[in-house]
């Protein structure tokens, strides 16, 4: 009789240690999302860390894969204590300065002294904020929140310098403020049901207290200034593939920081300058080879791109320079861009697209936030084109419904943009032309703009309508309001009066009422006031009807779906009595116009302190 056998034990199977994986990378966003389906956590001033565990065997992975176990040796003997089952963390490395908080130049000194020289009294912490992998299971199907239940589990008997990040849910404009206040770089906020995307994404965002971004060094500026080697950095970013001039950084500097950066760039240094610089710029610069990454920390960039009141916070020895580009949403993608928009002018959507996103920064100082009119023109402007001002959807997540109430009662979806995305999302859907209201939301009812539009008729010269203009910009004057004109794309010249918000629509519409209508009786000869055409004959209609609520103004900078490809500009009043036609820019003129922009007498036009006059 045979012997029966006994079933063979099945064996554990081995987990090999976890190996790198790409980590997701947040989206740089203005504001906090809201609503119960974000978290936000704590943005922590460090190196971000993938760490593979099996047991007692650690390694730490930059974000671009590099290998640093070895730069972090007290933090990796602390992680292997811990005895985790195989497992592939993502997480945060910091140092803690001398006050205990999160300081990422502490960080630099730590690793600048090497492993040998690293101790305990480094105060290296390792934040722990999703889990990737665990005991061989990919995680990263799983919601947000589950991730981070298993990673809190993982964690339980984790001790300093081993933390859990944790997060709020809901409330994170609150948490931002607190975040600031304290002098923090900001938070992260994420779907709480997302799964994990190993990209950039926007289900992870980042919104930070001030701007925080990496640039490439590519020269330094002399100065005779003793015991500094170099008086400011030149910086750059890569843009298409190219790298772009980005301004430069003269503070933030420690002593031993400045020398430390001389010797690196001494032998870096080469004739030619490895990126476009106007000349004024390049005065006096040493150009380096691009292969040093710094962190700055910048307030904004200038009109033409520039960083405005920059400090320096460390370099970047985890960055690659190829890898260097400026922060910000996703680029929109603009299909057809070889379509022709403007048939005489041969300028196509790419061409249109291109203009809008160079000019962004300018026209979004007038246009953002307010409620908005699109002409679309989908086959170009030789074509059919219409008006678009509510929400019908599909034009893009960062073209946003504002809800207005109607005259006849109930509520209407209008639209607005905030951003050069929602900007450009428009052009991808064929939009040309943006035209706004006299007020930003979200204080729709209190207009901060009068535009008086004058309207000339056929038999008048643009001369006659520049003279008409300075005349309008006197009399304002004279009731106290400054004033700036701006040349439509058309025959017209608009006189814009910026105000601060805090009268009604019904104050607003009979103000500009009654200057037209003063102004047309004073000199009836040359004004009218109304828009019946047989009373215009070889006068100037001052059109005041775009100051009532729901009307709207071309907005400055904006294209016009008019032949030759013109764009609405606005000019201080020496530019216009030098004007010689009533369209000088076209959108091929985007360059030009933010050198313009440079010109302090172009300062201020989005917004002003005058008030309403009384009279």
């Amino acid at each position: 009789m045979a012997r029966s056998r006994r079933p063979r034990r099945s064996r554990p199977r081995r987990v090999a240690l976890p190996a790198y994986r790409k980590p997701q990378l947040a989206t740089l966003a203005d504001r906090v999302p809201t609503g119960r389906d974000w978290i936000h956590e704590i943005k922590y001033d460090g190196y971000r860390a993938l760490v593979a565990i099996d047991g007692g065997d650690v390694r730490v992975y930059t974000r671009n894969g590099k290998d640093w176990t070895e730069k972090f040796g007290p933090l990796v003997d602390h992680l292997a204590t811990l005895k985790l089952a195989p497992s592939l963390i993502d997480g945060e490395i910091v140092a803690y300065d001398a006050k205990g908080n999160p300081d990422f130049s502490t960080l630099q000194k730590v690793l600048k002294r090497g492993h040998g020289s690293q101790s305990k009294s480094d105060r290296l912490g390792f934040h722990a904020f999703d889990l990737i992998e665990l005991e061989g299971e990919d995680l990263t199907a799983l919601p947000n929140l589950e991730r981070k239940e298993r990673l809190a589990k993982l964690l339980a008997k984790a001790k300093p310098p081993i933390h859990f990040a944790d997060h709020i849910v809901g409330k994170g404009e609150a948490m931002l403020a607190q975040m600031c206040a304290a002098g923090g770089e900001g938070i992260i906020s994420k779907k709480a049901s997302a799964r994990y995307a190993h990209r950039r994404s926007k289900a992870w965002l980042k919104i930070k207290c001030i701007r925080r971004e990496e640039f490439v060094i590519v020269g330094w500026k002399e100065t005779s200034s003793k015991g500094r080697p170099f008086a400011s950095l030149l910086l750059a970013q890569h843009k298409h593939g190219e790298l772009t001039y980005k301004g430069n950084v003269g503070t933030g500097f420690s002593h031993d920081t400045m020398t430390h950066l001389a010797t690196k760039m001494r032998r870096l240094e080469r004739k030619t300058p490895p990126v476009e610089v106007e000349r004024k710029d390049a005065r006096g610069v040493t150009w380096i080879t691009p292969k040093l990454v710094a962190e700055i920390a910048f307030a904004e960039f200038t009109a033409d791109g520039s960083v405005r009141h920059a400090s320096f916070i460390g370099l970047r020895e985890d960055k690659a320079p190829k890898d260097v580009k400026p922060e910000g949403p996703p680029a929109v993608v603009i299909s057809s861009r070889e379509r022709v928009v403007f048939p005489d002018a041969k300028a196509t959507k790419g061409d249109l697209a291109d203009y809008y996103a160079a000019i962004a920064p300018l026209l979004l100082d007038h246009a953002a936030m307010r409620p908005i009119s699109l002409v679309r023109c989908p086959q170009g402007r030789a074509k059919k084109c219409f008006f678009q001002k509510h929400d019908h959807g599909g034009l893009g997540d960062a073209v946003k419904p504002i809800a207005i109430a109607e005259k006849k009662g109930g509520k209407e979806d209008y639209i607005y943009i905030d951003d050069a995305t929602g900007l450009l999302q428009c052009v991808q859907m064929g939009t040309i032309e943006f035209h706004g209201w006299g007020s930003r939301a979200p204080k729709v009812e209190r207009p901060d703009r009068l535009v008086f539009d004058l309207d000339p008729d056929e038999g008048l010269s643009f001369a006659d309508v520049k003279t008409a203009a300075l005349d309008l910009r006197d009399q304002l004057a004279g009731i106290g309001l400054e004033s700036f004109a701006m040349l439509t794309g058309g025959k017209g010249v608009h006189i814009v009066v910026p105000l601060a918000p805090g009268h009604s629509w019904d104050a607003h519409k009979d103000f500009a009422k009654r200057f037209a209508e003063a102004l047309s009786m004073d000199q009836p000869d040359r004004f009218v006031a109304t828009m019946s055409k047989a009373k215009r004959k070889g006068k100037i209609f001052i059109d005041w009807l775009r100051n009532q609520r729901g009307a709207t103004a071309v907005m400055p900078y904006s294209a016009r779906a008019r032949s030759g490809a013109p764009v609405a500009v606005p000019l201080a009043w020496n530019e216009l009595k030098k004007a010689e036609t009533a369209q000088p820019f076209s959108i091929a003129d985007a360059a030009k116009l933010l050198r313009r922009a440079k010109s302090k007498t172009l300062e201020g036009w989005g917004e002003a302190d005058q008030k309403l006059p009384d009279v």
